[in-house]
């Protein structure tokens, strides 16, 4: 769940309630040639990597598929928000592209829009697809695409501000560990933890760890499970350990306090390890409150295919989607982009190529999809209402008990409706 196209889940869930009426049994028609035509002509692909252009290796490697599959492939990036909206309309209009590679937390409301061909019809393969990634595209017994790999959160700390504060990283393994850690960070004139609290998406992606890691269920916002792991961030600001700003932090300005050089420990994601390793960085799992790896939310993209009038389009369509998301491809691909692939086969080859992701590979091991334990397009309602508790707890207008009991009404409310 990179900051750049980070979802705006709200939105699209709003979208998707707007149009789902026009979209349910709409067939698209197709994008490119007729049936007699489907093993040539031109394909469309719509992705949110606006950053990588033809020049690039993902650019290179969607034509190189492309042309494996005789095609040719028409690749459009977009923002992640604006990349859903569009796939929402061009469904209704019967327009959709071949192939969309739309956020994890998308290929539920797309799918409950009509939007999308499930695995039985597009014959894509999951066999070898570690089941925690393959979650998020799980609806109601059906699978709707295969992940490109997966992208989550880690606790990167600085050797230094520990050093100093004569903290031992490896004595941090649960919440009682940690917060002794931050304490005596503080202690030695340092900073202890940042993370992304804010409003948004981003605040229940980075507070999910903690969530998770307290034995607490999406279902049930108001249980003392879920009001431990709020009374534990709230007792870090009021303790000082973590500063205010986390409060409006997005994961880029967390990410930025953190580079500063005085925090022991910053929240963020797979995307920052680069950037970490300039800086000296290390990296360890989120402990869950009783020790062991706490689980955390998947962030990546996954392949899936649009429904097509032409239903001849798929064979081809099959083709380019398992060049892109399969073998040698997908670890330069998950490389490129930062992800931990989605096989534990080829997870142990990334590792024999680069042996300091082994932290990430155990962190995605432990990872849960959003959108899992069939929530589909639930989670929007109950994400948004998380990291309104989340707030009125940082901001001290509500008690972490309070703000959790109001949400869990809120959702009951809207889902009733």
């Amino acid at each position: 769940m990179r900051t750049k196209t980070v979802l705006r889940i709200t939105a699209v869930a709003a979208a998707a309630a707007f149009t789902v009426a026009g979209l349910t049994g709409c067939a698209a028609s197709s994008s490119g040639s007729g049936s007699g035509d489907a093993a040539k002509g031109t394909y469309t692909f719509w992705d949110p990597y606006p950053q990588y252009d033809a020049s690039s290796a993902w650019g290179k490697l969607v034509t190189q598929c492309g042309k494996d599959a005789g095609v040719t492939v028409k690749r459009t990036g977009y923002d992640t928000s604006d990349l859903t909206n569009k796939a929402l309309l061009a469904g209704q209009q019967g327009k959709s592209a071949d192939v969309l590679l739309v956020d994890n937390p998308v290929v539920s409301t797309l799918a409950k829009s009509g939007i999308l061909t499930d695995t039985a019809t597009n014959g894509l393969k999951t066999g070898e697809i570690a089941k925690n990634i393959l979650g998020a595209g799980v609806i109601d017994g059906k699978t709707y695409g295969v992940p490109i790999g997966a992208n989550t959160l880690a606790l990167y700390y600085n050797p230094k501000v520990l050093e100093k504060a004569g903290v031992d990283v490896s004595s941090v393994k649960d919440w009682a560990s940690l917060t002794a850690a931050l304490e005596k960070v503080k202690a030695s004139g340092g900073k202890g933890i940042t993370f992304s609290g804010i409003n948004t998406e981003e605040g229940s992606f980075q507070f999910l760890p903690w969530f998770w890691g307290a034995d607490a269920d999406l279902t049930k916002l108001d249980s003392a499970k879920a009001e431990a792991a709020l009374d534990l961030w709230k007792g870090w600001i009021d303790k000082g350990y973590a500063p205010n700003s986390v409060i409006q932090n997005t994961q880029t300005t967390s990410w930025q306090e953190f580079q500063s050089g005085d925090f022991a420990f910053g929240e963020n994601g797979t995307w920052q390890k680069d950037s970490a390793k300039q800086m000296g960085a290390q990296v360890i799992t989120i402990p869950a409150e009783n020790g062991g790896a706490a689980p955390v939310p998947t962030g990546g993209e996954f392949f899936t295919i649009p429904v097509q009038k032409d239903t001849a389009r798929y064979a081809v369509t099959k083709k380019i989607v398992s060049c892109l998301s399969s073998g040698d491809n997908v670890v330069t691909t998950d490389n490129t982009l930062n992800y931990i692939v989605a096989s534990p086969t080829l997870q142990q080859k990334q590792l024999a190529s680069d042996s300091s992701l082994q932290t990430w590979v155990d962190a995605v091991k432990a990872a849960k999809a959003r959108t899992g334990d069939n929530l589909g397009v639930k989670y929007p309602v109950i994400s948004e209402q998380l990291w309104t508790a989340v707030q009125k707890a940082e901001s001290g207008s509500a008690s972490p008990s309070d703000a959790l009991q109001a949400a869990q009404q809120a959702v009951d409310s809207k889902l009733s409706n």
